[in-house]
């Protein structure tokens, strides 16, 4: 079976399609292995390809789809705004066992949006028709789109929509946020969901899904076909299986401080390479530890960012989360965010 086969059974399915958000230097291929072992998505999105004229396939990206470790589809995601780049980028990506090709309309960093590309791209609807007009054309795989509200006013998704039901986008994405609100503030369920009724295509809707109850609420308020999920993932990995677990009526697993501590240990041996020097593992487990903590608490959230050596980071954990207690990982505050990061 193919992965666009696959990816057409999952969008035909009654069941919402559970999806790991793309979140550069975050949801790797270390991270996709190891997701597989504590549930796993039903579909997954590589970090974002930077597309330019002079740009070439970034070979560790690539290997999430050539390595992919997860048994499930994959959908390669680009970013920029340079139109013959972009096709030529498409194709070959297609080369490869993709389900989809992607582009990205919602990054909000400012690094990316001020060059016109990501989220930036939404201050230029006549631009996003050529761009979508050209890669509809170019790309024999499913096209889809991620994409936030708009870059200040929440209303240009409605200009939007009109022009992904003319390109004939097989599945779009839908962040609830403008890309100035970056990650705070309320989602637009609301905005999702006119979305929803609009698109011949089936609709993911993102942000803020932090637990099997919020993600229950989220499909029920805009009637999306699925969910994609980022920063909940990186906080709280067994989130795909509670929500499975959820819709089907079984008792939703908790896990305990241990099973917790027993995670970071595992995602500190995933991520961080034993050949580069210990500071630079430090500083790449705090990137993650940054989410974790948001379900833990606020002294160890606040604590994690100071620490400089292996050793204070796990004393550190261990003083939060040896313990047999059981942990939702719901966030602290809905509004908690890493900044300038471009995920979900």
């Amino acid at each position: 079976m193919t992965m666009i086969s696959r990816l057409d059974d999952l969008l035909a399915s009654k069941s919402p399609v559970l999806t790991l958000a793309p979140m550069q230097d975050v949801t790797d291929l270390p991270f996709w292995r190891l997701m597989t072992r504590y549930g796993g998505a039903d579909l997954y999105f590589t970090e974002y390809f930077r597309v330019t004229p002079t740009s070439r396939l970034d070979k560790q990206i690539l290997a999430s789809i050539t390595q992919n470790p997860t048994g499930q589809p994959v959908i390669a995601q680009m970013i920029g705004n340079d139109i013959p780049s972009l096709v030529r980028t498409a194709k070959e990506l297609g080369n490869h066992p993709v389900a989809a090709i992607d582009l990205n309309l919602g990054c909000p960093a400012p690094v990316v949006y001020r060059k016109c590309a990501g989220g930036g791209l939404l201050r230029d609807l006549p631009r996003i028709d050529r761009i979508l007009g050209a890669l509809r054309e170019a790309i024999s795989e499913k096209f889809t789109v991620k994409t936030r509200l708009g870059f200040e006013t929440e209303r240009t998704i409605e200009g939007l929509l009109p022009l992904f039901a003319k390109h004939a986008i097989d599945l779009v994405t839908v962040h609830g946020r403008t890309v100035l609100q970056m990650y705070q503030g309320g989602i637009r369920h609301d905005l999702i969901g006119i979305a929803v009724a609009f698109l011949p295509c089936p609709v993911l809707a993102n942000g803020n899904i932090s637990t099997p109850a919020v993600a229950e609420t989220i499909l029920n308020n805009t009637g999306a076909h699925g969910l994609m999920i980022g920063r909940g993932a990186v906080r709280n990995p067994w989130i795909f299986s509670q929500i499975r677990e959820h819709f089907t009526g079984t008792p939703i697993s908790l896990p305990t401080g241990r099973q917790v501590l027993d995670y970071i240990y595992d995602l500190y041996e995933a991520v961080c390479d034993p050949s580069v020097p210990e500071a630079k593992g430090v500083q790449k487990m705090k990137k993650y530890a940054n989410f974790i903590g948001a379900g833990i608490n606020w002294e160890f959230l606040h604590a994690v960012r100071r620490v400089q050596s292996k050793e204070a980071f796990f004393t550190l954990c261990r003083e939060h989360l040896e313990h047999d207690e059981a942990l939702t990982l719901a966030p602290l505050s809905q509004d908690f965010s890493a900044k300038d990061q471009c995920s979900s």
